[in-house]
């Protein structure tokens, strides 16, 4: 199969596409200015001609910067527009899976969240809603997939944690209780060609550990991974001081359970984090 990825060179992309090689796929590689093709999403309809799938993880990272009105406005069109003009190159394609994330579902606290939950009401919720309907105008088989934190070498947002926590200086971020609804790359990866290959797969299917974990159990399992204290607390309102508008993600709680993955017949090869951690970083079993 001929799988066209685009945003093939980021942290999940790059995988994804070694994957995709390894099982005996052909990957096209679309990026802003590498790849085997280029691709602007916002300046027209992507380049898909010969494509039998289409992987589509290209957007404005969400994490990074502060949330002036010019990044809110990235983040959004990069996945709404960028996701029309993808649907307007498909060209023979039999099936499109689409990025969303569990910002669909905004703060939602304690409360266990599948696929079938409704959406939340803030701005990333609005975003991967309308981001979804998009990708859903395709006319051929189409899953979303909504990811949670991506844990991985060499990149994502464990990397971004990793020196505070080696310093001594990581802690539960506000009150702690807020889940945290993660994924190891491996698993992400396996998700994205399992909805790939399975003509039975359609539909949201949530990219999360059947396993989270809340932001302080978090913390207290990276720490003893790095054998390092995590006594530093950082309360919400100095967040909200360093971050700005993005304290809302990182403090906000979703509590997801896969269901329409695990009953898609996907296995979690991964589930429990505190392995997923030692085998990242190197440190020896427990």
């Amino acid at each position: 199969m001929r799988i066209a990825v685009t945003g093939a060179g980021g942290f999940v992309g790059r995988r994804l596409g070694e994957a995709a090689r390894a099982r005996g796929h052909e990957v096209i590689a679309l990026g802003r200015s590498s790849g085997d093709r280029t691709w602007d999403a916002l300046a027209g309809p992507a380049p898909l001609e010969g494509a039998d799938a289409v992987v589509h993880l290209a957007g404005e990272p969400v994490a990074e910067g502060r949330w002036t009105k010019a990044k809110m406005a990235r983040i959004r069109e990069s996945r709404v527009l960028g996701t029309r003009n993808l649907v307007a190159g498909l060209q023979g394609a039999r099936v499109l899976v689409s990025a969303s994330a569990i910002g669909y579902y905004g703060d939602r606290g304690d409360e266990e969240l599948t696929e079938d939950s409704p959406p939340g009401d803030d701005f990333l919720a609005g975003v991967c809603r309308d981001w979804e309907a998009e990708a859903a105008k395709s006319g051929i088989r189409t899953a979303f997939v909504r990811t949670g934190i991506v844990l991985g070498p060499g990149g994502g947002a464990l990397a971004k944690m990793l020196t505070p926590f080696k310093l001594g200086l990581g802690g539960r971020l506000g009150s702690g209780r807020q889940w945290m609804s993660w994924i190891d790359r491996e698993d992400l990866v396996d998700l994205y060609l399992h909805a790939v290959e399975r003509d039975s797969v359609s539909g949201p299917l949530l990219g999360t550990s059947p396993n989270p974990v809340t932001n302080l159990e978090f913390t207290k399992t990276l720490g003893r991974v790095l054998g390092r204290w995590t006594i530093l607390p950082m309360p919400r309102w100095q967040m909200r001081l360093v971050f700005g508008k993005v304290a809302q993600v990182l403090c906000g709680s979703q509590r997801c359970r896969p269901k329409r993955s695990l009953e898609s017949g996907f296995s979690f090869k991964h589930p429990d984090l505190e392995p997923v951690l030692r085998a990242i970083l190197g440190a020896p079993a427990a």
